[in-house]
């Protein structure tokens, strides 16, 4: 499946839910309301569009949240998703609150590779940051998911003045463990954009300062934008994603589904459809399918973070809508 500008468009990330059980500073807020559970897609909804997405092309699907493992039975559905033809791979984004416990079942369902969001290493400043002290449960979950050999791939956004002095440490975990760091540019969206995000280009300059004979590794590993570099004696690596200031939008391989249902083109654009409309309003998968394929010749050609009302306006005539959602109800 391929939209105009040509990018084949193979991976989607679902969130199957806007809850979470951590209530970080700049996504998800004690003051940010929970989604009524009518509005959230069911789990046989999220089966069907992907069945109809598999036949049109999707192969890799990335489950989110808010906190995907909050949602029972999340192990089910990777199992469900993974019998799909055509899908190979189905991952999972979370904040290793659960992991520890969850990951028998994870196992069982044959999740490919986990992701986990972890912006600290210090306990008290994870308490400040997330507002609540689960710091020891997570690191028991990725140390879990490390000794069970699943791919493991840790997430951390950089934040002016909140863990910058952090980097250095996370770059030692790399080079201690065959794991990839990833560091994510802090993007705009939400409370987001009331925190000074530190660069791609800040934290490269870091890293070979740090070392200087490290470089980049040639070889894709996974599904995503990241640019990863290793050092000598590395035994993992490093991974940069620049979403603002290293536009990646011309390689762009990917949808997301939030967990209202609404069919996103882009994380930074309200162009999209409503899926669970059509899903409850009696829509053949026949009729689903056309929409999609038509709504991906529409995806925007790139992002325009730093320019909201322009993006806005294109969106509204685009959609119908301009998307004012959080990063937790899109999905991380």
């Amino acid at each position: 499946m391929t939209d105009r500008y040509n990018r084949e468009i193979d991976y989607i990330r679902i969130s199957i839910t806007d809850r979470c059980n951590l209530r970080c500073k700049y996504c998800m807020p004690e003051e940010v309301p929970f989604i009524p559970h009518e509005r959230i897609l069911r789990y046989e909804e999220i089966l069907r569009i992907v069945k109809i997405l598999a036949k049109l092309g999707i192969r890799k699907v990335k489950l989110t949240g808010g906190e995907p493992l909050v949602r029972r039975g999340c192990d089910s559905l990777i199992r469900e998703i993974k019998q799909i033809e055509g899908i190979d791979m189905v991952t999972l984004t979370t904040n290793g609150v659960l992991l520890e416990e969850m990951l028998p079942q994870l196992q069982e369902a044959g999740v490919d590779a986990i992701n986990v969001s972890l912006d600290t290493r210090n306990r008290a400043r994870y308490l400040e940051v997330t507002g609540k002290d689960m710091y020891e449960q997570v690191e028991r979950g990725i140390e879990a998911v490390y000794k069970s050999g699943i791919p493991l791939k840790i997430n951390c956004v950089p934040v002016q003045g909140v863990n910058i002095d952090e980097i250095p440490d996370f770059f030692t975990w790399a080079k201690e463990k065959q794991i990839a760091v990833r560091f994510i540019e802090m993007m705009p969206i939400g409370y987001g954009d009331q925190y000074e995000a530190f660069s791609a280009e800040q934290i490269k300059e870091m890293f070979f300062a740090r070392y200087p004979e490290a470089y980049q590794v040639k070889e894709i590993l996974g599904n995503g934008p990241a640019v990863y570099y290793r050092a000598p004696g590395f035994a993992g690596e490093i991974g940069i994603i620049g979403a603002v200031h290293e536009k990646f939008c011309s390689t762009c391989n990917r949808i997301r589904l939030t967990s209202e249902g609404f069919f996103k083109l882009c994380l930074y654009s309200g162009a999209g459809i409503d899926l669970r409309q059509m899903l409850r309003d009696g829509s053949t998968d026949e009729e689903i399918a056309d929409a999609i394929a038509d709504a991906i010749q529409r995806k925007p050609k790139e992002h325009h973070f730093g320019e909201v009302q322009a993006e806005s306006s294109v969106d509204a005539s685009a959609s119908g809508e301009a998307d004012t959602r959080k990063m937790s109800q899109i999905g991380g």
